[in-house]
């Protein structure tokens, strides 16, 4: 890659693009209302984790608008660009942010608006209550407009306002944030923290750009390990609906889908598919997936070592259900005629053949996103 920038970038994208795989699969097992139903608890459980674990490693802590806009920031739920926010802190206690342009409503805006109602209203309103509540309790987040867009080419595609009167109730904690701060990824230690490197004045124009190398090298992992974050807490409550069973075959299905996206998007940067694979975020953070990453013999051999992410708890995380479709598909992305083979316990050897394979249906289904192509700029 470029830059550390420009991976993070790419971080903070396939973050938000987990949900492009895995929710097709949710539809056509459990229907569009048990969908909605799961992004509210997937959100809900995720979100204020991962906020306080950004909020310790960049030494942001505070309880004012400010400090949940930085959250923000650096949220895979807000990634930059193609959910285009713009920000204003008004004082401490009130701000407002708007989309100038918003991927995930030109995604849904053609599937029609039972869609857009869900997304815009029914899963934006707890989640984004959630994540401002991981900061203060007493914030919420309202709508002055939001879709369907009347007239249909509105800009902004949304508004909201960020009030915080200590006269509301204190949002509690939802059920599912304290089942998945209890996860092994919620729980995992990083890189020493750094020298606080966002403690400043909030930055509405922030770019990762801005942050010093270590505390830029922090932030990309901990962007990675929001993804895992959120695949536990998506996985979590597909079991509660579907079963293990169920769970463990949306997951891998999840995995591959964005899993080969991914690796298409890396490989766009001139990423061969070793580096591709190395700097993938489905194996990242190393201290959460101990993935290792070698050529060899005239291929590329994958091994994942016990890590945290091989016993997360209840055994839902992505390094469990990585099965050789899932690897193949994450492969393909980088090279269509990459060609992969078992050779252990958690280890796969990838060599490159003369004809390129078939592309994965579950990459297919989820280059339906207008992320899968999106071009990323500073």
């Amino acid at each position: 890659m470029s830059s550390k920038a420009v991976l993070g970038r790419e971080y903070l994208l396939a973050g938000h693009l987990i949900d492009r795989a895995g929710m097709p699969q949710v539809i056509s097992t459990l229907g569009r209302e048990a969908m909605e139903a799961i992004a509210i608890e997937e959100w809900m459980g995720a979100s204020p984790v991962y906020t306080r674990r950004v909020q310790r490693a960049l030494g942001f802590a505070g309880d004012d608008v400010a400090a949940i806009f930085k959250g923000m920031q650096l949220d895979i739920g807000a990634p930059h660009r193609f959910m285009d926010f713009r920000y204003q802190v008004d004082d401490a206690r009130h701000g407002q942010f708007w989309l100038a342009s918003c991927g995930a409503l030109m995604d849904v805006e053609p599937m029609g608006e039972e869609f857009v109602v869900g997304m815009c209203h029914h899963i934006e309103d707890p989640t984004f209550d959630a994540t401002a509540a991981a900061t203060n309790p007493h914030a919420r987040m309202r709508p002055r407009h939001r879709p369907p867009r009347t007239p249909v080419d509105r800009h902004p595609h949304c508004h909201w306002t960020v009030d915080i009167d200590p006269a509301n109730d204190p949002i509690p904690e939802p059920d599912a944030a304290v089942v998945v701060a209890r996860s092994l990824a919620a729980q995992v230690t990083l890189s020493p923290d750094a020298p606080p490197s966002y403690d400043g004045p909030f930055d509405p124009d922030f770019q990762l750009e801005h942050l010093p190398p270590a505390a830029l090298a922090r932030a990309l992992d901990e962007v990675c390990l929001q993804g895992h974050l959120l695949v536990h807490s998506f996985l979590l409550s597909v079991a509660a609906r579907a079963g293990d069973d169920g769970a463990r075959r949306i997951g891998a299905k999840q995995l591959a889908g964005i899993g080969g996206v991914v690796s298409a998007r890396l490989a766009r940067s001139g990423a061969g598919l070793a580096e591709v694979l190395d700097l993938h975020p489905a194996f990242r953070p190393r201290a959460y997936v101990d993935a290792h990453i070698e050529e060899r013999d005239g291929g590329v051999a994958v091994r994942i070592d016990d890590c945290p992410a091989l016993h997360e708890n209840g055994g839902w995380s992505w390094a469990l259900l990585a099965d050789d479709h899932a690897m193949a598909a994450i492969a393909y992305g980088a090279e269509p005629r990459a060609q992969v083979e078992r050779r252990g316990d958690r280890e796969w050897f990838i060599s490159v053949g003369t004809e390129p394979a078939k592309e994965p249906a579950e990459v297919t289904l989820t280059r339906f996103s207008t992320g899968a192509e999106f071009v990323l700029e500073r």
